[in-house]
């Protein structure tokens, strides 16, 4: 008898090496999967699990069944692209430059309004929770730590704001977030440049000065937006010359 943490267990397997693949593009949208018992068969799990798993995906918006035509993957418009699996999966695969200039304009609409309700109605303890994760950036001594302490920072802003949706929305992109941080601090000549920067957010919470921490948060988002920029530029030019020395 298979026991039933087994078979969530095979489930939750299927589910994270088929969305890998779909949100990787390696399987293409429209592409049809193969029957159930032929792709259950080559992932090694019951039909059970597979069937499972299969709703999941359909959940997520990444394939669909059909009576007559079978299972497909559907194009990316139709995915749940804030499900925290998809991003993951997205993230794990190398973000593109449209996906990182989408993170960014998420950004820049998100993150200064919440530093100006934040320091519109922070509490103490809020301020707290800030300042710790500032002083833990001012600590860091890896890439690492730095955005384990940077993410904690803004989420110590979204927390701030007192407002539950920004709060949740915040645990659904923390992870599309964390790789976005360490692409912004990797580019950078030096990851602590951005320290005062995030003192000045901090301060403006701290003396409750809505506007000046928009502005500042504003400045903080741009200069992230820079040092990625300043990546892709670079890239693209070594392709150029690379592609031309052949």
């Amino acid at each position: 008898m298979v026991k039933l943490g087994t078979v969530r267990s095979l489930h939750h397997q299927v589910i994270q090496e088929l969305g890998r693949l779909i949100v990787s593009g390696e399987l293409e949208p429209g592409k049809s999967l193969p029957r159930e018992e032929i792709l259950a068969e080559r992932m090694s799990v019951s039909r059970t699990a597979l069937r499972e798993a299969m709703k999941v995906l359909s959940a997520k918006g990444l394939i669909e069944s059909r009576q007559k035509t079978g299972t497909r993957v559907r194009e990316e418009t139709y995915w749940n692209q804030l499900d925290s699996d998809v991003l993951a999966w997205r993230c794990a695969s190398m973000p593109t430059e449209s996906f990182v200039d989408k993170l960014v304009e998420m950004r820049e609409i998100i993150e200064p309004a919440a530093a100006v309700n934040a320091a519109r109605r922070r509490s103490d303890e809020q301020l707290e929770a800030i300042a710790n994760a500032y002083q833990a950036m001012a600590a860091a001594e890896d890439l690492d730590a730095w955005t384990t302490a940077d993410l904690a920072f803004h989420e110590a802003v979204l927390h701030a704001t007192n407002n539950e949706l920004l709060t949740s929305l915040f645990s659904v992109i923390e992870t599309a977030l964390g790789t976005y941080f360490v692409l912004s601090a990797r580019n950078s000549a030096n990851f602590k440049n951005a320290l005062p920067q995030h003192f000045k957010v901090y301060e403006a919470i701290r003396r409750r000065q809505p506007e000046v921490a928009r502005q500042a948060m504003i400045k903080m988002v741009s200069d992230s937006r820079s040092n990625i920029k300043k990546q892709q530029t670079e890239r693209a030019a070594k392709a150029a010359s690379a592609a031309g020395a052949t």
